[in-house]
């Protein structure tokens, strides 16, 4: 739908929206774990903006889409080109707030990708004092709380990780917004695993079965891997490890060929070979 609302906007001569429908495209694949679609779909998308005639409009969502795009590279482990990524979309922003924000919370979890935890303090109190008390930001909250668990994660800090992870998932499940609910368990079910709770393991199965709903392969494929190497000899432990084998080989499957080498070879993507 996304990609015909694109198509009918560039016919009827409406870049504004046809840049629009293609980010909201690249944000849908980029969720479902179609990476290599999404980056098809965002990088043209990010070079508009370099443009010297480059309308607002256009740098607007060149901002938006460099952010998104590096959440692709965050998630396939290329934290450097995540952190490029964002740094373009800050220099692209053109200081407007949304497109700031992203910029800022990715080079927070940029950061904690890379082991810094100062910088990713930091970042992370510049996206914070965005938000401010903007009520209508509620996805934005979402994503703070999720860097914020990753960071206090970083510092050695689960029971902090816990509670903000907790809040992520409060306030998702307020919006009604299953896959910013079942990330959000993700976040407590590793927090609680770090803090040494026996209830990380019913977290994870819960995020789990919600990613894998909707179809949520990024959520989905950790959150079982983790969850059958915490079940041990329990026979769901294999059905487990899986299913998190058969997401991993899907996100795959969809990726060009020197990032598909890259993303096999991660360590924990491998290790799920050896399961």
């Amino acid at each position: 739908m996304l990609r015909q609302a694109g198509e009918l906007a560039t016919a009827q001569g409406r870049p504004a929206e046809a840049t629009a429908a293609g980010w909201l495209s690249g944000v849908a694949l980029s969720a479902a774990g179609r990476y290599g679609s999404a980056l098809q779909v965002l990088d043209p998308l990010v070079a508009a903006g370099d443009d010297a005639g480059a309308s607002a409009e256009a740098r607007l969502f060149a901002a938006l889409s460099a952010a998104t795009a590096a959440s692709v590279h965050r998630a396939l482990g290329r934290h450097d080109d995540a952190t490029a990524y964002d740094n373009r979309g800050l220099g692209l922003a053109d200081a407007r707030p949304e497109a700031v924000f992203d910029a800022l919370l990715g080079l927070a979890s940029d950061a904690v990708g890379l082991g810094q935890a100062e910088e990713a303090a930091s970042r992370l109190s510049a996206a914070a004092d965005l938000v401010g008390d903007r009520d209508e930001w509620w996805r934005q909250r979402v994503r703070l709380d999720w860097v914020r668990a990753e960071v206090a994660l970083l510092d050695g800090r689960p029971d902090d990780a816990v509670e903000a992870a907790g809040d992520a998932v409060g306030r998702a499940e307020q919006a009604r917004a299953p896959r910013h609910v079942a990330k959000g368990l993700l976040f407590q079910g590793v927090a609680r695993l770090e803090a040494g709770s026996p209830a990380a393991v019913e977290t994870l199965r819960r995020a789990a079965t919600l990613a894998e709903g909707l179809g949520a392969l990024p959520v989905s494929w950790p959150a079982r891997a983790l969850l059958g190497a915490l079940l041990g000899d329990d026979p769901e432990a294999a059905a487990s490890f899986a299913a998190a084998r058969e997401a991993v080989s899907a996100i795959a499957d969809d990726l060009r060929e020197d990032l598909r080498r890259q993303w096999l070879a991660r360590p924990d993507v491998a290790a799920l070979g050896r399961t």
